[in-house]
This record gives C-alpha cells, sequence and structure tokens, in this order.
C-alpha cells in the first residue's frame, strides 16, 4: 500500500494536502505533451504526488516515465502553485489540495507510450492551440506558462 492509500484508510475521502511534481514537457516544435486522463476525460500536464524520500525532481522524472515512457534529461523550474484553486475532488470522492512544484522539460528521449491505467491518450499540441477540454488545475499552469516564457 502507498502512502496515499495509507493515507485514504486512515481519512476516507476528507481533504489532504497532496504535494506533486508537474511537468510541461515541450518537443522541438514547441508543441506541449498532454495526457487525455482515465478519471477525468480531461487533458491536463504529466504529473503526480510525491512518494516518501523522494525529491520533488525525482518525482517529477519518475511520472514523466511512468505516464509516457519518456526519459526527462534536463528540468527548469517554473512555479510552485498551491491555494483554493487548486482544490479538486476526484471522481471517486477524494478532496485534495494541491501542491504543484511544476518544471519545464526540453530536454528528453525515448519513445512515447501510453500508460493505460491512468491515461487514454497522449498528445503534442501547438502550445496556442490546446484542446478545449483541458483541466481547469492544469489550465492554470499552462497559462501561467504562456505568460511567462510566449
Amino acid at each position: 500500500m502507498g502512502y496515499i492509500e495509507e493515507m485514504r484508510s486512515l481519512v476516507g475521502n476528507r481533504p489532504l494536502i497532496l504535494v506533486g511534481s508537474h511537468v510541461i514537457l515541450l518537443n522541438k516544435n514547441n508543441e506541449v505533451l498532454l495526457q487525455l486522463r482515465s478519471d477525468y476525460n480531461c487533458w491536463g500536464i504529466i504529473g503526480g504526488a510525491l512518494e516518501c524520500g523522494e525529491t520533488l525532481e525525482e518525482a517529477a522524472k519518475r511520472e514523466v516515465y511512468e505516464e509516457t515512457g519518456l526519459i526527462v534529461k534536463h528540468l527548469e523550474p517554473l512555479q510552485t502553485f498551491s491555494g483554493k484553486e487548486f482544490f479538486n475532488i476526484y471522481p471517486n470522492g477524494d478532496q485534495v489540495y494541491g501542491v504543484l512544484v511544476t518544471y519545464v522539460c526540453r530536454d528528453f528521449e525515448g519513445t512515447l507510450r501510453i500508460d493505460h491505467a491512468e491515461s487514454k491518450d497522449l498528445q503534442f499540441f501547438p502550445i496556442h492551440d490546446l484542446p478545449p477540454n483541458v483541466g481547469s488545475v492544469h489550465k492554470l499552469v499552462l497559462d501561467t506558462f504562456l505568460e511567462k516564457f510566449c
């Protein structure tokens, strides 16, 4: 049983504060990789919760590899996001206040593959032409990225 599952066994669906690492992956055409999430059926950036003893950078690299098959070579810090805008209720009723440490990655290698446990699809999109159903939290992160870099 992982850390989050163990906490959930103690508190049920009540709110937890979870720290996670998320990565805006950009290819050579400046397109962003988005994941069509299985739980919400919305597009989002790659990332997930920190495991006990793991650094934020290790979590970012692990999540990218687990969810995409890609190996991150260099991470560039973007921003840490938190607050009421990052409250989320998952389809199973679990409540989370997210603390999202977000990175930008332009240097990666490997062959893209879908982790069907968490994803329905993975696609690169032009940064100024994203699909309409990007999740609200991920939209806030991507909007911040656009303000800072584009």
